[in-house]
């Protein structure tokens, strides 16, 4: 796969397939540019759709700058130059969510539409420790591989999604999108959490007015809870609101086809 260099001497490992209007789809914690395969792989029949593993996991070197939403927001707008894309379609999902509206601040003129899945009005509330995300963080942690592959599901998937499913089968499926065994944590999580509840531009969020802008929460996220793509959605001018019913936050997972209907019309809309 194709790399870049960033001014801080990272090496960013990156995919762009298709041709047509850009995308760039951006992941959240602890996952590489490949968890949006699903997505990649709809969007790439007429669209250039682009993503990259974050600095310090997968293919990517963390390089010498300090880790923050701001630099990776960089490393992105990297990609743009590097893909030869003056704008782009920006996606993104979880912290990837708050790099894009970083992103978007920063470099307005180069964003055609925003998609905000998943996501918060402000870095803090995705290390919010409220008494589900204690449990099942705990338990992500501890125990044997296989209970740490168990609990993490239950922290990304609806409980409907969970009880028709074989768990062990779907832990399988699932590594490779996320670049590593679910039972695991990659050594980036922590520093990208310290990085995510650092930042905030919740004050900042109206000077995104006039991008159109798609929130979408879902349901049963205990992650991101739907109150906060709501605060997200209320604090950007003019953005849509939607909700995925019987979802949890791994909706691009599990429900790729629902939601490349939505990004289609998204952008059609832009």
């Amino acid at each position: 796969m194709p790399t870049l260099r960033t001014d801080d001497g990272a090496t960013l490992q990156y995919e762009c397939t298709g041709a047509g209007d850009g995308v760039l789809l951006i992941q959240g914690v602890g996952v590489v540019g490949n968890g949006w395969r699903p997505q990649l792989d709809r969007l790439a029949r007429d669209h250039l759709a682009a993503t990259w593993d974050h600095r310090g996991i997968g293919g990517s070197s963390l390089g010498a700058a300090p880790l923050s939403i701001g630099r990776l927001a960089d490393d992105a707008l990297a990609l743009l130059d590097a893909l030869g894309l003056a704008r782009a379609h920006v996606v993104g999902h979880s912290m990837g969510g708050v790099i894009a509206q970083e992103l978007a601040l920063r470099a307005r003129d180069r964003v055609r539409s925003l998609a905000l899945l998943c996501t918060f009005d402000r870095g803090k509330h995705a290390v919010a420790l409220t008494p589900t995300m204690m449990w099942l963080g705990l338990r992500t942690r501890v125990g044997t591989r296989r209970m740490r592959r168990l609990a993490f599901l239950q922290m990304v998937l609806a409980p409907d999604e969970l009880a028709q499913v074989d768990r062990d089968a779907l832990a399988a499926e699932l590594a490779p999108l996320f670049g590593h065994d679910l039972g695991d944590q990659p050594p980036i999580v922590m520093p990208q959490l310290r990085a995510l509840a650092a930042h905030d531009a919740s004050t900042r969020l109206a000077e995104l007015a006039g991008i159109p802008t798609l929130v979408l929460s879902a349901r049963h996220d205990v992650i991101a809870r739907p109150r906060y793509g709501q605060a997200l959605a209320a604090a950007i001018p003019g953005a849509r609101y939607v909700e995925a019913n019987d979802a949890g936050h791994g909706v691009p997972l599990r429900q790729p086809d629902w939601l490349d209907g939505v990004l289609r019309e998204h952008f059609a809309g832009a």
